[in-house]
């Protein structure tokens, strides 16, 4: 069957070639012609598993048709198949690039995404860039819950690799369409992910200014989001891991998304959880009770430290 196939696809070629060559009687070449033999060529040869020489014929068939963008986005798909995935990405971005110059921005954004779902695992940089560039596709074309969807993979994306500052605008960014949708509820959410991923900033004050700002936001005062966060900052800033530990354990924190519950399972005060507090008093001796006055002094001694 795959022998066959090959045989299909070598036969397709041989027609695309003919078709390009000219001639005494033939001037010019059948550009249109060309690309419909190398278009069958690439479906035999995928058909047989030969994705080299499928992705070589979808390349060939782009050229034919010069502006054939869904001919470049096949030839990256068959490169995804050899597992050549930062190439296969490669023509994937120039399909979609196309599909913008010819006015198909929804098209554009697809191909985009499905070129950040290729490279996630292998190059996660590479993924947030091309799933902000979607979000920046979709937010033009004014399809907002597309766009902060993209923006979300890319907040994750950059929460997992640690780049927490990208992280804290990627959010705030999400955040602000979310209120401009008026999805309000996961507004609150987004504001836990901002102040959790500024801990991790060590930055307590852009922390707490995100729940101060967040007041304006309806029905976030007096929602358990707020009171959870008002509960961590405490918690924070006078340094009980505890009460930090006991938020982040909660359910409100743990059923987030994934990284963004790991981080407040790895939240960790500053000063190694040494509570701040008040200088105890001594305790109270029971009555009828003595002790040598340097003892007396080193028991006073002992509850101020």
């Amino acid at each position: 069957m795959a022998a066959q196939k090959i045989n299909e696809g070598l036969e397709h070629i041989a027609k695309a070639e003919k078709y390009l060559k000219t001639g005494l009687l033939k001037w010019k070449p059948d550009y249109d012609s060309a690309a419909s033999e190398y278009g069958k060529a690439a479906l035999a040869f995928k058909n047989a598993k030969q994705f080299d020489q499928a992705k070589d014929a979808c390349l060939r068939e782009a050229v034919a048709h010069e502006n054939n963008r869904a001919a470049y986005e096949q030839a990256g798909m068959m490169l995804k198949e050899m597992q050549q995935l930062p190439q296969a990405v490669q023509l994937i971005e120039k399909a979609s690039m196309m599909y913008l110059e010819n006015g198909t921005p929804d098209t554009a954004a697809m191909a985009l995404e499905r070129a950040g779902k290729l490279i996630e695992n292998v190059n996660p940089e590479k993924a947030v860039q091309l799933y902000q560039q979607t979000a920046n596709v979709f937010e033009n074309e004014e399809r907002l819950r597309q766009a902060v969807e993209l923006l979300g993979k890319a907040s994750r994306l950059l929460v997992r690799g640690r780049r927490f500052d990208e992280a804290a605008l990627s959010i705030q960014k999400e955040k602000n369409i979310y209120k401009e949708i008026e999805n309000y509820p996961t507004c609150y959410k987004k504001t836990i992910a901002q102040v959790l991923v500024h801990l991790h900033r060590n930055d307590y004050v852009a922390a707490e200014r995100c729940v101060r700002e967040s007041y304006s936001i309806p029905g976030f005062n007096g929602s358990e989001d707020c009171a959870a966060l008002e509960q961590l900052l405490e918690g924070y800033d006078q340094q009980d891991q505890d009460q930090v530990s006991e938020v982040c354990n909660s359910p409100l924190f743990k059923y987030m998304d994934n990284d963004y519950a790991k981080l407040g399972l790895t939240l960790v005060v500053p000063g190694g959880g040494i509570k701040k507090k008040a200088a105890a008093t001594p305790e109270a001796k029971p009555e009828g009770t003595t002790a040598p006055a340097a003892e007396e002094e080193d028991e006073y001694a002992g509850g101020l430290c």
